[in-house]
């Protein structure tokens, strides 16, 4: 018995033991909940209290120079499904039958991380009213489905600027990466594109928030707290509404001359209009465009097909500053600045135009674009009547004295050719001057090819070759000889307002480049190409025009296509104020195609009545 009653004795021993131990345990844990780290479990609690949903703010608006509308916002109805809503498949099958939404993109946005756990998702934006009416008809059949007010843009003036106002979007992964939208949140709307992406940092507002109380379930039962949005400031451009709208129906009007002169494949084109003093756009178009309408709420992946396929011509491209193309004759200007800054010509010099060109050898005959030649030439009649023999002769000038060999380049990015001008819109490119460095290096695999030739330099001379320059950047080197030899950065954005509507920033001219010329000899090039749309090859698109114009046709060569079509020019040719630089893809003579709807967005800038005229100038 004694045995017996000792080994239970050693059993309660042991089961105290563990007991203590358990206890021990507990305590030590509850002393660490409750004293090392107390605070922190309070604050989850806290969080399992509340929760925090954060409030888009509108985004500013866009105005024109003078004020107009260009891009503002609209409520608009939204359906938005709660999370918890996503295991009800059939009434899932239901809404998408309603909203005609495939049902695996309704669960993808239901199923998004980008909100707050409990934050309703919108699946769909700009729903009609009869829809909207039939969910609040039909409740009980849509559970966790709300309808709701949502902010998007809206645009006045349909598709007017579409390419310099851009659109806007939620915002991607990658931008969420980069270190710009740090303070953003994965459903934020930003700008993508144009001025909306231009003018992100004063467009975007700043977000509200609401603290909601939550029970124990985590539905939410009522509101703690609330912080009103900021809307974001409102931006106004250089952009003269009434003068954009004149060019992008030039620019239309221009491919159906084309089409009418024989070019059926002219599709696409762009024009550009500029304040020659402050670098400030007043128009510029770029065709084909787009509606930007199609981006709210999202693009489907077949719409985004159809927009950067090249069976539409790239409707996003804005050529104007993009789209990179061989100046053709538009480029005498430079290579004639340089040949009279250089030595390699005068005003008054004569050249024999036999309508082709040997002096580099027979074999390399280049021609004229007047076959039958021009005659006895001066360098001034080579601007007005675009002889290209007058050009090859300079060219081949330079080529021959070494040390000056490379100088048509020089003067060329003195102009800003070659080079990004720095506009404040996406997307920019910066041309090409191309010189012997640029060709070893591009023919870095075909050594045979790599030699900078004399062809090359007398090409180049007369805006072959392998030259490339963007609408912008010949506009601005025009709007430099018409101030007398400042290129200015051009700008689209004039102002930025405050909440009073007063400017809070307001632009400045800011110059770009200063090319190395007299002033005697950009007057001389001055006075040469007044008398291109005179007595020259722009004569027929300015015949009784009001006013003086000064500028210069091209006819530019690309391989496996039609000419392409360039008028650049200034307004008044005596006192120049306005700038405008048209180019037609494959639209065929400059003369005849592009200098008419320059002639259009010139009336639009002088105040006249617009006079869309014919003309049948075949020069290049």
């Amino acid at each position: 018995m004694p045995d017996y009653r000792n080994k239970l004795s050693s059993r309660y021993a042991i089961f105290a033991g563990i007991v203590f131990a358990v206890l021990g345990l507990l305590f030590i844990k509850l002393w660490t909940m409750q004293v090392l780290h107390g605070q922190a479990y309070a604050a989850q609690a806290e969080e399992n209290r509340v929760r925090e949903i954060t409030v888009p703010a509108a985004r500013g608006r866009i105005f024109d120079r003078n004020g107009k509308a260009l891009v503002t916002n609209r409520a608009t109805l939204a359906v938005a499904v709660a999370p918890s809503a996503a295991k009800n498949q059939a009434m899932i099958q239901r809404l998408s039958a309603l909203l005609d939404i495939p049902v695996s993109e309704i669960n993808d946005k239901i199923a998004s991380t980008k909100e707050a756990a409990l934050a309703p998702r919108v699946v769909a934006i700009d729903v009609p009213l009869d829809t909207v009416a039939y969910l609040a008809e039909h409740e009980s059949q849509f559970p966790g489905v709300e309808v709701r007010t949502h902010a998007v843009r809206e645009y006045p003036q349909g598709k007017l600027a579409a390419h310099v106002l851009g659109y806007s979007g939620e915002i991607s992964d990658t931008q969420m990466a980069d270190p710009e939208f740090k303070n953003y949140e994965p459903t934020d709307f930003v700008g993508k594109a144009g001025a909306e992406a231009s003018f992100e940092s004063v467009l975007q507002g700043d977000r509200g928030k609401r603290i909601l109380q939550v029970d124990a379930s985590g539905q939410p039962r009522g509101v703690i707290e609330e912080v009103e949005p900021v809307p974001g400031r409102d931006v106004k451009l250089t952009i003269d509404s009434r003068v954009q709208k004149i060019a992008e129906r030039a620019l239309a009007d221009a491919m159906v001359d084309a089409h009418n002169d024989h070019f059926p494949h002219a599709k696409a084109g762009a024009a550009v209009a500029l304040d020659v003093r402050t670098g400030e756009v007043l128009a510029m178009a770029s065709a084909p465009t787009y509606d930007p309408n199609i981006f709210l709420g999202g693009v489907s992946e077949k719409t985004w097909r159809s927009l950067t396929t090249t069976s539409s011509e790239y409707p996003l491209s804005n050529r104007a500053i993009s789209g990179q193309y061989p100046a053709a004759s538009t480029f005498k200007a430079v290579t004639g600045l340089a040949g009279l800054q250089y030595g390699k010509t005068t005003q008054w010099r004569q050249y024999d135009c036999e309508g082709s060109w040997t002096k580099m050898g027979k074999q390399w005959r280049k021609w004229c674009w007047n076959h039958a030649g021009h005659g006895i030439e001066s360098f001034m009649a080579g601007i007005t009547d675009s002889c290209d023999v007058v050009f090859y002769e300079i060219g081949y000038s330079f080529y021959k004295d070494k040390p000056k060999r490379e100088y048509i380049q020089k003067m060329a990015r003195e102009f800003g050719f070659g080079s990004k001008l720095g506009i404040d819109l996406p997307g920019e490119t910066a041309g090409r001057v191309p010189d012997a460095k640029w060709k070893r290096s591009y023919n870095e695999d075909y050594p045979e090819y790599a030699t900078w030739l004399p062809g090359d330099t007398v090409n180049l001379a007369i805006g072959q070759g392998d030259l490339l320059v963007t609408p912008l950047q010949l506009a601005s080197a025009y709007g430099a000889i018409a101030n007398g030899g400042k290129v200015v950065r051009p700008h689209i954005m004039k102002q930025v307002l405050g909440t009073d509507g007063k400017p809070v920033l307001t632009a400045k001219p800011i110059p770009a480049h200063v090319p190395k010329v007299s002033k005697r000899n950009v007057s001389i090039m001055r006075s040469a190409l007044k008398t291109v749309t005179t007595t020259g090859t722009g004569a027929g698109a300015f015949r009784g025009f009001e006013g003086t114009v000064a500028g210069k046709t091209g006819t530019a060569q690309v391989a496996n296509k039609d000419d392409y079509a360039w008028f650049v020019g200034y307004v008044p040719a005596d006192n120049p104020k306005y700038v405008v630089a048209v180019m037609v893809e494959q639209g065929g003579h400059g003369g005849s195609v592009a200098g008419p709807a320059a002639r259009q967005i010139f009336d639009a800038l002088m105040g006249h009545e617009v006079a869309h005229v014919t003309a049948s100038d075949r020069s290049r």
